[in-house]
């Protein structure tokens, strides 16, 4: 399946049928009196919340989404039906912007969430409606009200603990293939990574989905290499996991580049929980990891894990640190959330 995390599409709202104008013709019924029935609603448009599901491709395929129009009314009081409602399914992360894509509508974030992006019109009043003791044969009915039309983008960003960041090729999809049972593709080449990819990580007792994300350049959030829009996708993780290749002539000048995106980014990104790590430790020998963990440090401030996903080395101390702050973060949340008691009070 093709991923696809931003899609534009139309919603137009059904219209209200139109009420009747009608009055009882059966025999012997001398002052029958008016019997038309009002008209049936137009449908509604929904966006909904679906399990199973995490990219936008079926919008790529249709755009226009149009619900049902209400069914005029008719004779004997009878109302018209109400227009069919068209429930659009998208993957949880789901934002809904305005046609301007800025102006957010909806952030749909846990299956089973629904918002009404675009109401029905109300069906038309019947010739019944209008009778009083001054008026016992009407002869007006009102037309259904229009339904609403929306020009909607849709921005898929996807739910993850935790995030990959780094250049191309410092092994973040040979990391993510290792630690979960993701198959990304992998090749000694940059760029190999064009979409991000979810893999499900176990550390001990604790579980957390991990996400891939395709590497950063200098200059991506003008343009360069395939932009920095997939930054969006860690934007929800509590703890990024920073992979800098041991092969770099420069570890320090590497992590200065990735940070100066997130920066450019913003969105919060230059504030999450950093663990810094040097990949690819296999491929060296002698004292080049340490020395390269040494001019990281002082770089960062924060000493580096030494990791190979190839032999294991550091794997199982880069899962348990995650899982520690990934805990963490869910604690402040849950904290957040607890009510504040000021004490008791009469």
């Amino acid at each position: 399946m093709k991923f696809l995390d931003h899609a534009k599409v139309y919603v137009t709202s059904g219209d209200g049928g139109a009420g009747c104008v009608s009055f009882r013709r059966e025999k012997f019924v001398e002052f029958g009196g008016p019997d038309g029935g009002d008209g049936g609603r137009g449908g509604d448009v929904w966006v909904a919340c679906v399990d199973n599901l995490n990219t936008l491709i079926d919008f790529r395929y249709q755009q226009h989404y149009k619900a049902g129009r209400g069914t005029h009314g008719m004779g004997k009081n009878r109302t018209g039906a109400a227009g069919t409602d068209v429930v659009l399914k998208v993957p949880p992360g789901t934002q809904i912007f305005a046609e301007d894509n800025e102006t957010l509508i909806a952030d749909l974030t846990e299956t089973g969430q629904r918002v009404r992006l675009a109401k029905g019109g109300n069906g038309g009043f019947g010739n019944a409606h209008f009778k009083s003791s001054t008026n016992q044969a009407p002869r007006r009915a009102n037309p259904g009200a229009e339904g609403q039309d929306q020009t909607l983008w849709l921005r898929l960003k996807l739910i993850a603990d935790a995030g990959l960041i780094g250049l191309p090729n410092a092994g973040k999809s040979t990391f993510l293939s290792v630690v979960s049972a993701a198959k990304p593709k992998i090749a000694d080449y940059p760029f190999t990574t064009l979409h991000p990819n979810l893999g499900v990580v176990r550390a001990g007792e604790v579980d957390f989905v991990l996400a891939d994300i395709p590497g950063l350049i200098e200059g991506a959030h003008e343009g360069a290499g395939i932009g920095d829009r997939f930054l969006g996708h860690v934007e929800r993780c509590g703890v990024l996991l920073h992979l800098i290749d041991v092969t770099e002539p420069d570890p320090a000048a590497a992590y200065a580049t990735i940070r100066h995106e997130l920066e450019a980014y913003g969105a919060g990104l230059e504030g999450k929980t950093e663990i810094v790590a040097l990949t690819k430790c296999d491929a060296v020998t002698g004292d080049v990891p340490k020395n390269q963990s040494e001019i990281l440090a002082r770089a960062t401030g924060k000493t580096p894990l030494i990791v190979s996903a190839v032999s294991g080395l550091g794997i199982q101390e880069a899962l348990y640190a995650l899982a520690l702050e990934i805990e963490r973060a869910k604690a402040q949340e849950k904290a957040k959330d607890q009510p504040v008691h000021d004490g008791w009070r009469p």
